[in-house]
């Protein structure tokens, strides 16, 4: 029996892609051993207000562990920019963000939010998602991100009235829907992975057969696939019943790369956003990993 590579990785757990490729053997069948870090996916979902480079996400690579991770497009390029590996921009991710209030929430349009503290996760797809979608509505001061951490944890800090409104990714955009909280802007927005560089190309390209066999058998089949959520429900909520059923597919994996303009336009939303404090190195050909 042939050997296997070993490649570690923490899901984001807004995608089915990672759970259907191990449940269903396809990275095995590209010769790969995957071990999911579960507890740094766990630490994604619950309350975290450390510093940047302290957030659950970030420790594999400070630790200097070889790992392969995920964010939103802008998080991917300011890890790789702040020295946490490197992204990859040979493929990416679409995933809808919605901002969600309570029911009885006084909050009815985009532009009541200004002023409004939303819980986020720090330099996450719940963060870099409100100014992107919120300026359209209001001066970039009015827009007020307050950083609660994972996704649970802003889900709960919503329930409990903690806060008047949070960001939420899949699959919370499906619970909140399902705690009869409502929406009040919703969107899509780009992923991109970040890795060890000491990855060879050649494992990095099998990973990611793996997720486009799994994208494609999702688009064959979705209904056989929703139980696999219950791999990215918050342990905030480990006794609540979900109608996986009735959830969406949460963030779809596709298979071409980003432009460089694209590139430069996401590093220019985060310097005006004032959120590349922490970037060291900007430029694309030091920053980025190609694997084609």
């Amino acid at each position: 029996m042939d050997s296997k590579t070993n490649v570690k990785v923490f899901p984001t757990g807004m995608r089915l892609n990672e759970y259907v490729a191990l449940e269903e053997g396809f990275w095995s069948d590209e010769g790969l051993e995957v071990e999911i870090l579960w507890d740094v996916l766990k630490g994604q979902m619950v309350r975290w207000k450390d510093s940047y480079k302290e957030r659950p996400q970030d420790l594999p690579f400070i630790n200097g562990e070889q790992a392969i991770g995920s964010a939103c497009a802008w998080g991917s390029i300011s890890n790789a920019g702040a020295g946490m590996g490197k992204f990859v921009p040979d493929v990416h991710g679409v995933s809808p963000w919605g901002i969600y209030v309570r029911a009885d929430s006084d909050v009815r349009e985009p532009a009541d939010l200004a002023d409004v503290p939303i819980a986020v996760g720090l330099r996450a797809g719940s963060h870099f998602n409100v100014p992107w979608h919120l300026e359209q509505y209001m001066p970039l001061e009015r827009i007020k991100p307050v950083n609660v951490g994972g996704f649970g944890a802003r889900l709960k800090a919503l329930l409990e009235g903690e806060f008047e409104a949070a960001s939420l990714l899949p699959p919370q955009l499906d619970m909140a829907e399902q705690l009869g909280f409502r929406k009040v802007i919703g969107g899509e927005f780009k992923t991109l992975w970040w890795v060890d560089e000491r990855y060879p190309a050649s494992v990095l390209q099998a990973y990611f057969r793996g997720l486009q066999r799994a994208e494609e058998a999702i688009e064959a089949d979705m209904s056989r696939f929703l139980g696999l959520w219950h791999y990215s429900n918050p342990p905030e909520f480990v006794e609540q019943e979900w109608n996986y059923a009735q959830f969406g597919r949460g963030e779809r994996f596709v298979n071409e790369p980003i432009s460089r303009d694209e590139f430069d336009g996401l590093m220019r939303e985060v310097e005006r956003w004032g959120l590349d404090d922490t970037i060291q190195e900007s430029e694309f050909d030091q920053i980025a990993l190609s694997v084609r």
